[in-house]
Formats: structure tokens, sequence, C-alpha cells
């Protein structure tokens, strides 16, 4: 039997968007060597791997970001306890998107997304690193 939903996950993000900043790839290309911002990354480690990343971007895998941001939390990080600005991706924007929002009503901030994600940052020409 086919579940029936009553909200799609494109809503969801939809709906995500319509609360957050997201910044332009060509935006976000700007603020790459600015001291103030911390590009995180949240895709998966093989999505890494085939890829590259955002050069010297901080990996947080999703499943993970909540737990690493509150610093009541067992798994907390303190990278995320600079004050920088923090800027998510992942592959599209989309699950940025939920993230970032999620950080916003936790009260995390600041904290926005790049629209388009990792493929946008590449088109418009941003800097790659591969890794190993």
């Amino acid at each position: 039997m086919m579940t029936t939903l009553t909200l799609s996950s494109d809503e969801l993000v939809r709906r995500a968007k319509a609360r957050i900043e997201s910044l332009t790839a060509e935006d976000a290309v700007a603020l790459l060597d600015d001291p103030g911002t911390r590009f995180v990354d949240l895709r998966d480690v093989r999505e890494l791997q085939r890829e590259g990343t955002v050069p010297g971007a901080l990996h947080c895998p999703r499943g993970m970001l909540e737990f690493w941001v509150d610093p009541d939390s067992p798994y907390h990080k303190e990278a995320f306890d600079t004050g920088q600005r923090f800027v998510l991706f992942c592959a599209l924007g989309h699950r940025s998107a939920l993230a970032t929002q999620q950080l916003v009503e936790m009260g995390f901030g600041p904290v926005c997304d790049i629209e388009g994600g990792f493929k946008a940052w590449r088109e418009a020409g941003g800097a790659v690193d591969k890794k190993d």
C-alpha cells in the first residue's frame, strides 16, 4: 500500500526557503576568503570524495548538525562556537535549506545557505578542493 503524504519534500524545502537567508552562489564565492565566514558542507562523505568541496569548508554530516551546534549535546563541536557567519551547503540546496531553517529555529546564527548548493558554486566558478 502506497503512503499518501500530506506534505511533500518539495513543499518542506519551499517553506524553509521562505524563512531563511540564502546567498547566490556568486555572493558565496565572494565570501570564500572572509575570516568572518565559515562554510559547512552537509553532504555525505562519498559526495565529497567524488566531487570535492569548498576550500576550508567544515564537513558536518547532515544527521549530526543539530547535535554538533548544541553546546549541551555530548556531540558538540567547538568549531561552531566561533561567532562566524555559517554558510551551509549540500549538493543542490535542498538539504541545506532544511538544515538552515532548523538551526534558525534552534536560535543558532548567523546562518544561511547557498541557493543551488555545491552545483551552483561550481557553475559560478567557485574554487574546489579535491578530497582523497
